[in-house]
């Protein structure tokens, strides 16, 4: 078996490929991480985008909303591209398209339950008359262009998700959308087999799942998290409460039905469950009997065994419901002692401590918490090692192009689609922003485009780098100290001050002694900088700012962020 050197060293091999008849496949997002899912294929002048989705910031992102990816090779493109078709609703795949739309003005398809969360998505940004959406079944074929585009359906933790055949002069791309095969599927519609086969039977390149490639043999049926949760209903004497992705409506109904089978009443806690629950009610992809559904202030006059509680909150984000009711901080939920609280969900890549953080605080207040790591209350929507294999000899492709997943991903999903029989050297591992170009006969890494992330804080898109960043990063760590003077303009005397003021660096009551020592020093050093002559002020600040920037360092070991304000009179 080749080692992972081949794969890392294959990105910089170029075949040589025939000057006419070549397609390109360009990651603008998704490949070496968990979410920002876009791809464009491009065919002469003709481009199509698969996917416009955000991902969720990591902890050194302080204060950043999402993140979305750098569509600027799109936009200096934005004549060629015919639309832009998604795979499925989640946020990773669609959560871009209110940045996107505005910027490229292209048509969109997707499924109903895809476009009805975009929808609402477009309608909160106050853009959706701007937009047109186009509502495509998994059956459907199109023709975009150049590309003829073919849909088929797969299974996923989220209805209505398919997947995509792009058909161009040169070949057939086939992008697998998030996937498993389901032998069970909660809305028993199973993975388009036949027509997987089909296309593999004329020979394609393939863009598949990669996130669970680590995994070995299979992805558990979403059916058998069912079966948990009907016994979790049996055995609770008093309410539950239920946490996990608010698009997982496969989840979802599964609550819903067993608390129709046990004469519960179901609230919906959290903006973005509500939201997700009202359209797969509206598009009938979520099926209630009649007076489950209550508000959550009607809980209150219920006896605790017939009450149900579904939130959001399964990643323990800080201001989710579940991390509010965790902390006593929830307006209309609280903990009582007694309560079954069911975390229905794996903890995201870095989110472990604020989920355990999280149940700590559940446990703490008298709440009896059932998480994945001691019950079967989650399975995953990807498909593991052995489903990986069944769709690459369905797919049978030349060519293998591992996207959706962090680089360790990538890499076993490469040494999977070696045990099937693929080559190597037609495994591409690639980068964001590499163009992958293929002939029908050759494949190479033909150079690169303008890519990255674009960090949404606010209403503000872009404005926040990697300076800024760095600047909130130093101040939650040291914290800042102000110093403050006024100076006559004429004279460059001190007039007033210096006065030093500390957020986040120490208590001033209780350092009154090493606050007085830096001000006579950053005296001392205006002295010596000034001593009667006329002054360039913006040297000055930067000499005080070393200056007392040493001083700090030498007392405690610290560095807070000095900033020095001269105020001229």
């Amino acid at each position: 078996m080749a080692n992972t050197n081949t794969y890392a060293k294959r990105r910089a091999r170029v075949k040589q490929a025939p000057s006419t008849g070549k397609v390109q496949i360009i990651p603008i997002g998704g490949i070496g991480e968990i979410g920002k899912n876009m791809y464009a294929i491009r065919y002469e002048n003709e481009i199509l985008v698969i996917d416009s989705g955000l991902a969720f910031p990591g902890d050194e992102m302080l204060g950043i909303d999402v993140v979305i990816p750098d569509i600027t090779y799109l936009v200096e493109n934005k004549d060629k591209i015919k639309g832009i078709v998604l795979t499925h609703g989640h946020e990773d795949h669609i959560g871009g398209l209110p940045y996107t739309l505005p910027q490229l003005d292209v048509p969109v398809y997707g499924t109903k339950l895809t476009l009805g969360l975009v929808e609402r998505k477009l309608r909160e940004h106050h853009i959706l008359g701007d937009c047109t959406l186009n509502v495509v079944r998994p059956e459907d074929k199109l023709q975009l262009g150049v590309f003829k585009v073919e849909f088929f359906r797969t299974n996923h933790s989220i209805p209505d998700s398919v997947g995509i055949a792009v058909k161009t002069p040169v070949g057939t791309i086939v992008h697998t959308g998030d996937f498993k095969f389901d032998q069970t599927p909660v809305n028993d519609k199973p993975t388009d087999y036949h027509r997987l086969s089909k296309l593999g039977e004329k020979g394609v390149l393939a863009m598949s799942d990669s996130t669970n490639a680590e995994r070995p043999g299979y992805t558990l049926s979403e059916k058998e998290v069912g079966a948990s949760i009907m016994e979790i209903f049996r055995t609770a004497k008093q309410r539950i409460i239920l946490a996990t992705f608010a698009s997982n409506i496969h989840r979802i109904q599964q609550v819903i039905d067993a608390a129709c089978h046990y004469n519960r009443k179901v609230a919906v806690v959290g903006r973005s469950m509500v939201n997700v629950v009202q359209v797969a009610q509206e598009l009938g992809y979520l099926k209630v009997c009649n007076g489950t559904l209550v508000e959550v202030d009607e809980l209150r006059s219920m006896p605790p065994n017939k009450a149900v509680i579904i939130t959001t909150g399964s990643q323990g984000e800080p201001m989710s419901a579940l991390t509010r009711i965790a902390k006593a901080e929830h307006r209309k939920v609280e903990i009582i002692p007694g309560d079954t609280v069911v975390i229905a969900a794996t903890p995201i890549p870095g989110n472990e401590k604020l989920v355990s953080r999280t149940i700590d605080n559940l446990f703490a207040r008298g709440a009896n918490v059932i998480y994945e790591r001691v019950s079967g209350v989650h399975v995953s929507g990807h498909a593991s090692q052995e489903e990986l294999k069944l769709m690459l000899n369905m797919l049978r492709p030349k060519y293998l192009i591992p996207v959706h997943g962090e680089h360790r991903h990538l890499i076993h999903h490469a040494k999977v689609a070696e045990k099937v029989g693929i080559k190597p050297d037609n495994v591409f591992i690639a980068e964001n922003g590499q163009i992958l170009e293929f002939t029908q006969k050759s494949g190479r890494v033909a150079g690169s485009v303008t890519s990255g992330r674009i960090l949404v804080d606010g209403l503000g898109v872009g404005d926040v780098g990697s300076i800024v960043l760095r600047d909130r990063k130093l101040l939650s760590e040291d914290g800042i100290l102000i110093v403050a003077l006024t100076v006559n303009k004429e004279t460059s005397q001190v007039v007033s001050g210096p006065e030093i003021y500390s957020r986040g660096f120490v208590y001033v009551r209780e350092s009154e002694t090493l606050m007085e020592e830096a001000r006579e020093h950053v005296t001392k050093t205006l002295n010596k900088a000034v001593n009667g002559k006329k002054t360039d002020w913006s040297v000055v600040k930067n000499q005080v700012k070393d200056s007392l920037s040493r001083f700090v360092w030498e007392k405690m070991h610290r560095r807070p962020m000095i900033l020095p304000v001269v105020m001229e009179i």
